[in-house]
């Protein structure tokens, strides 16, 4: 599909509903447009959807959690230095 754009003031470029639609671009949607050679590119940004198991997620929280405790109950012990201004 090829159209005509204009250029407005401050650079603002309308799509036409058309390639919106192609596009799958709604309004309040983003897009990325990017030089290659002598062409403008826009294409639509689709973020990525990604399963997330929560029981991973939990487990690595916890660790986190328990390493970050070690460190607290050391400083605190006096089993590693603490930091004096």
């Amino acid at each position: 599909m090829r159209v005509i754009l204009k250029v407005y003031r401050k650079g603002i470029i309308i799509l036409p509903k058309r390639l919106r639609e192609v596009l799958g671009v709604r309004e309040g949607d983003s897009v990325i447009a990017e030089v290659l050679e002598d062409k403008v590119v826009i294409r639509a940004l689709k973020p990525r959807v990604v399963d997330v198991n929560p029981e991973i997620v939990e487990e690595i929280l916890s660790e986190e959690y328990s390493v970050e405790m070690d460190k607290y109950k050391r400083m605190i012990s006096g089993g590693e230095p603490s930091l004096r201004y």
